[in-house]
């Protein structure tokens, strides 16, 4: 009875499993951005890395979604069943990577907010364990830029001891952005830069048209922001890139949109000071302040120093 009763046991833990196996379109979005043709070379690079994976692994440059993606790219490599064209992403392994529902993947998403040391202290305890499901076990840190200090120094302590079947990658814009300690524990693969030159995105495009007029005129913004009130901290760092791609534009003689056409007037010095408002705007934002706020404070900056040459006699 009791043999039969353990059968019963054993064969809905399978049954549980089967109905939470997620489908291979669910797995292949997941990594979509990572399987473009400009992510070749990366991909290529990873490919070569798989028997012998460094500890740490750093993505840069691209966009945010293609460094995450391209993280779970890897840890999915890492832990492939398939016999060939790995990851295959297809096979158990790689349909819970995909869906971040493996047990040896660890994602700290820096997009949304700040990745504090308390999540860190967790994970200490597991790292001394072997992998549960698979070969590998892989802590993804998304836009490590996101560490808090006392959170950056907890890792380095981590790294400082060898973690058995363990990988960590940490994604973020530029190296320049992470602790010098922690990039020089690892290897540095940097994505193809996006085209600075490039059309903008509907919402961004948006985002361009409200921040032109308001630099000239002094209104409409507020308006935009409100609609938009649910905007986290990764959609605001993508307006404050929509004013650094028209700066950009500006500087390199493109066409560029409606904000690039109110820069070109402005002279070089008030240039340097609108990267200098870009770059406090991303302090701002890294620091978890209100993402509106810190775009309404970015877009008064820009305001001000547009109508600052306007009063000039």
């Amino acid at each position: 009875m009791a043999a039969g009763k353990e059968s019963k046991k054993a064969g809905a833990a399978r049954s549980s499993a089967e109905v939470e196996l997620p489908g291979v379109d669910e797995a292949r979005a997941a990594v979509s951005p990572a399987l473009s043709a400009e992510l070749e070379r990366p991909r290529s690079l990873l490919y070569s890395m798989r028997e012998s994976p460094p500890q740490l692994l750093h993505l840069e440059g691209g966009t945010a979604s293609s460094r995450v993606a391209l993280a779970l790219w890897w840890a999915a490599l890492l832990n492939c069943e398939g016999e060939e064209d790995l990851p295959c992403l297809a096979c158990p392994s790689c349909l819970r990577m995909g869906a971040r529902m493996h047990p040896d993947l660890f994602l700290f998403d820096g997009r949304a907010s700040s990745i504090k040391i308390d999540e860190v202290r967790a994970l200490r305890p597991v790292l001394g364990e072997r992998p549960r499901f698979g070969r590998r076990r892989v802590v993804v840190l998304a836009e490590a830029q996101a560490l808090g200090v006392e959170a950056a120094n907890s890792l380095l302590k981590v790294l400082e001891d060898p973690c058995p079947d363990t990988c960590f990658v940490f994604t973020a814009p530029q190296r320049e952005r992470l602790l010098p300690t922690l990039v020089s524990r690892g290897w540095v693969i940097t994505l193809p830069w996006p085209q600075p030159g490039g059309p903008l995105a509907d919402e961004l495009r948006l985002w361009d048209q409200a921040l032109a007029r308001f630099a000239v005129e002094g209104r409409g913004w507020f308006d935009l922001t409100q609609l938009r009130n649910g905007l986290d901290a990764a959609g605001a760092q993508q307006v404050v890139l929509v004013g650094r791609k028209a700066l950009a534009d500006c500087i390199a003689g493109r066409e560029g949109g409606a904000l690039s056409a109110v820069f070109r007037p402005l002279p070089e010095a008030l240039r340097l000071e609108l990267d200098e408002l870009f770059s406090e705007s991303e302090d701002a934002l890294q620091a978890q302040v209100n993402p509106l706020l810190a775009l309404d404070a970015m877009a008064c900056g820009v305001h001000g120093l547009v109508r600052r040459v306007s009063s000039e006699p």
